[in-house]
């Protein structure tokens, strides 16, 4: 498992993999900022941080700069429904009740987006199939990196073996602190007290155990709350929300 800051590619695709934007050059994947040109870029048609026609712009940018044919998206709730997309319509896709994405069809983006919460990249290269999780603590608990896994398995063929994981940017394990109802969900040792816990260390775990080589994880050291990285967090009052996104460059 490996340590990694993404770079700012431009205000408006915000922060990419540096690795993966060399060795795939076939992938397009990013997680934005908070703001692009000094102007609100806020993607949450549900936080009620912007309006729906700001919004609707923010997402009609993206589509145009990743030149992306359609962005698949979902209603995000904390759950496990995973949506496999061979097809969608051009533009941005809503989707009831769902916390993650998967495709192999070139143009078809995914995306999640968060505040907070791990925004989970998967990615076979040799089958170029990948998906895009929204993993907050309930979504983890429930088990979504494992429905991720599977869904990816029954679209195209892929093992755990062969998939590369990145966690994206989301709140540190020093600043989340959360009750001892969480650590039980999530079976880690019960604190006396509220106490903080490192989501993406969880993650990293269980894609371990799931077969994930820990050389093929690797975690994004940008914080939504304590660095200075430009990003959405719940926790410090941020109704707004980036978006993470991915798909096969057409």
């Amino acid at each position: 498992m490996t340590s990694v800051t993404e770079v700012l590619v431009s205000p408006s695709l915000g922060l990419v993999h540096p690795v993966w934007m060399e060795r795939f050059p076939w992938l397009c994947q990013g997680c934005t900022i908070r703001s692009a040109d000094g102007v609100l870029y806020d993607f949450g048609f549900f936080g009620g941080g912007s309006s729906t026609e700001s919004v609707q712009e923010n997402w009609s940018t993206l589509l145009e700069l990743t030149a992306a044919t359609s962005i698949a998206h979902g209603h995000q709730v904390h759950g496990t429904k995973i949506v496999t997309h061979e097809t969608v319509s051009a533009g941005l896709n809503l989707f009831p009740d769902c916390d993650g994405h998967v495709t192999n069809s070139v143009g078809v983006f995914l995306a999640v987006t968060t505040a907070d919460c791990v925004p989970i990249f998967l990615v076979d290269a040799d089958r170029r199939a990948i998906a895009v999780l929204h993993a907050g603590w309930r979504g983890i608990a429930a088990g979504i990196l494992d429905c991720g896994i599977r869904a990816l398995r029954e679209l195209s063929g892929s093992w755990p073996v062969d998939l590369m994981m990145h966690l994206g940017p989301s709140i540190c394990g020093a600043c989340y602190e959360v009750g001892t109802e969480v650590f039980k969900a999530l079976g880690q040792p019960i604190p006396l007290q509220p106490s903080p816990i490192d989501l993406r260390r969880i993650l990293a775990q269980e894609a371990d155990k799931a077969g994930i080589p820990l050389m093929n994880i690797t975690v994004s050291d940008h914080c939504t709350r304590c660095t200075e990285s430009g990003l959405f967090s719940h926790r410090t009052g941020d109704m707004g929300r980036q978006v993470s996104y991915m798909g096969l460059r057409p």
